[in-house]
């Protein structure tokens, strides 16, 4: 393989052009809810039906996920921004005055989530410095009626 010819930066700045929706990953661990938020969910397959998303490796929410063995996608809505900032924050309850209930497999799903996805962990692939994770869906529905929230060139935005 050729060694690129741009850095990181550039990199960043470039495929920040792309917009990409905002889901909020979660499961529990225990009795304990954790969760996290992404920004590269995607559909796999439709038979089986499997989704995906990529996670950081360096991510201390993702192993808690990976080892529950199944994870709820739940799909923010534009007025959601800061649900998603704390996901993605260090803090120590993600979950703080944030409604939500049991999924039919039983991890978090947010109450006002425009759609939610109830996986099980199917497979992971390693990708560089991330995670390739698929999920094999069990249960989906659309939760809150709304507009995406989504993030593109370095901030969120909704659609017009």
């Amino acid at each position: 393989m050729t060694e690129p010819q741009f850095d990181s930066a550039r990199f960043r700045q470039v495929l920040g052009h792309f917009p990409t929706g905002v889901c909020v990953v979660s499961a529990l661990v225990g009795d304990e809810p954790v969760g996290l938020s992404i920004g590269s969910f995607f559909s796999v397959s439709l038979e089986p039906p499997l989704v995906g998303f990529c996670i950081g490796s360096a991510s201390s929410t993702w192993p808690q996920i990976r080892d529950a063995g199944r994870f709820c996608v739940n799909v923010l809505r534009d007025d959601q921004e800061e649900t998603s900032r704390a996901f993605a924050s260090k803090g120590p309850d993600k979950f703080s005055g944030i409604g939500w209930d049991r999924s039919p497999l039983g991890s978090p799903r947010l109450s006002d989530a425009l759609a939610w996805i109830d996986c099980e962990v199917f497979d992971t692939h390693g990708a560089g410095d991330h995670t390739i994770v698929v999920g094999a869906v069990h249960d989906l529905s659309i939760g809150r009626e709304g507009r995406p929230l989504v993030f593109f060139r370095g901030g969120y935005t909704g659609i017009a």
